[in-house]
This record gives C-alpha cells, sequence and structure tokens, in this order.
C-alpha cells in the first residue's frame, strides 16, 4: 500500500520563516515580563524609576483597550470578541501575503503575538491586561503599557506603509497598462 505525502498546510506561503520566529519571541517576551511585573511589583506600590523619572515600572491593570478606553461592565467580552475577530482577519491576511514578503510577513506577526498576548490577559483575568512600562517627564506621562502594545503598534505602523506601498504600485501599474498603446494586428506582407 502506498503512502500518500500529508497535505500542506493552509498558509504554507514561504514566510513561516519570517513570522514563526518574531511571533514565538514577540509572545514569550510579552508573556514573561507581564509575569516579572506582577511578582515583583505591586498594583498600589509607587513607580519604581529604572532611568530617571522618564522610564518607570508600574504594574497597572487595564480592563479596557488601548488608553483605557473602557465599554462598560462587558468591556472584558466585547474586547476579548473584537481580539478574535481582529486575529482572524489578521491571520487570512498572512495567508494571502505572496512569497517572500517580509515586511508583510513581520508586521502581520508582531501585530497577531501582541494582540494574541492581550487577549491571553483577557482571559486569564477580569482585572484586565497586565501593563508597566511607564514613560514621559515628569506630570506628562504616556497611558502606561506593555511588550504587547509595543509590538501591535509597531506591527500596525509597518503594516500600514506596507499595505499604502503595495497600494501605490497597484495605482502605478493601473495607469501605466492605461497609458499604454494599444497592441495593432500584425500586418501581411504584401
Amino acid at each position: 500500500m502506498e503512502r500518500s505525502s500529508p497535505e500542506p498546510l493552509p498558509s504554507t506561503n514561504g514566510n513561516g520563516l519570517v513570522f514563526w520566529p518574531v511571533f514565538l519571541f514577540v509572545l514569550v517576551a510579552d508573556l514573561i515580563t507581564k509575569a516579572i511585573a506582577v511578582y515583583s511589583l505591586g498594583s498600589y506600590e509607587p513607580p519604581r524609576r529604572v532611568f530617571g523619572n522618564v522610564l518607570r515600572w508600574m504594574l497597572v491593570y487595564n480592563p479596557g483597550a488601548a488608553f483605557g478606553f473602557h465599554l462598560g461592565p462587558y468591556s472584558r467580552w466585547i474586547f476579548m470578541a473584537l481580539t478574535a475577530g481582529a486575529l482572524y482577519v489578521l491571520w487570512r491576511l498572512y495567508e494571502d501575503t505572496q512569497r517572500g514578503d517580509r515586511p508583510r510577513s513581520l508586521a502581520l506577526a508582531l501585530v497577531c503575538a501582541g494582540a494574541l498576548g492581550n487577549l491571553i490577559d483577557r482571559v486569564r483575568s477580569p482585572r484586565g491586561v497586565v501593563d508597566f512600562i511607564d514613560m514621559g517627564i515628569g506630570d506628562a506621562r504616556w497611558p502606561t503599557f506593555n511588550i504587547a502594545d509595543v509590538a501591535v503598534s509597531t506591527g500596525a505602523f509597518l503594516l500600514a506603509w506596507v499595505l499604502w506601498g503595495e497600494d501605490r504600485r497597484a495605482a502605478a501599474f493601473e495607469a501605466a497598462q492605461q497609458a499604454a498603446p494599444a497592441p495593432t494586428e500584425s500586418r501581411e506582407a504584401s
């Protein structure tokens, strides 16, 4: 009896060598740093200075979304559902990524890992996402964030840049096609 080779995975677009190592590194780094923050920082302790008053460690639980955006008592469930939907859309983008498109694969890996890291926090605890990086000058502070937030922000910026470039190339190609002279029929030799 002949053995057939296994079916290839649906997402074998050749970009896994970029996507998976970045995805796993960011996800593991996020989960480990959050565990360290929870273990070593108390929720009500004053911030620990790392670089003067510019960079501090401070444990905060965020039950909402970015910048403390909150939708009431069902925020946790709403944001979990929205994140799951976003991860599905991002996965479809990854599957549609052309072979060798490293910037797009990198961007998607960053956004997916960050989104999954924060989703894990929401599933694990009703208190919300663990944030611990506090930056600013004096009283002008950026909202407290984590590694997942950095990955999502960086990846989203890179993905927007990549998709914008794809749109520009497609528009330039279409303009070139429209400007090209129509092909002429071959003339018969007389």
